[in-house]
């Protein structure tokens, strides 16, 4: 089977095989920096600010395993962790108005004060 070129640019305009860009569960919209992939502008934004800062030891998605009892209920991964000033560890989220009231998040907040003594520092 032969196509003409004119064929195949009609083909290629109707693609297919492409798929549409989903949306975030929240509207939120992926963003790449530095070579990281955050998941939405306002945690790009927040990166940039705590780099410009130049706050110590800045690692993002840092993952919290929630043990009871030696027990593993779940994990809890921080948009970001680093060192102030004052030499404290601190633990960031990023989160708008919706993602604080979520039953989940609440939950995974209250059992990291639980179990680590740590306060999530909400931005």
């Amino acid at each position: 089977m032969n196509i003409t070129s004119e064929e195949y640019k009609e083909i290629l305009k109707k693609k297919p095989h492409a798929t549409k860009k989903k949306r975030g569960k929240f509207n939120n919209i992926h963003t790449f920096y530095d070579g990281k992939r955050f998941d939405s502008k306002k945690e790009c934004e927040r990166y940039k600010e705590l780099k410009q800062k130049k706050v110590a030891d800045l690692k993002c998605q840092v993952k919290f395993p929630i043990e009871i009892n030696k027990v593993k209920v779940c994990s809890y991964i921080a948009d970001f962790t680093y060192i102030d000033h004052k030499g404290n560890m601190v633990v960031e989220d990023v989160k708008s108005e919706v993602t604080r009231k979520l039953p989940v998040y609440r939950l995974k907040k209250k059992l990291m004060k639980a179990v680590y003594g740590v306060e999530i520092k909400e931005v």
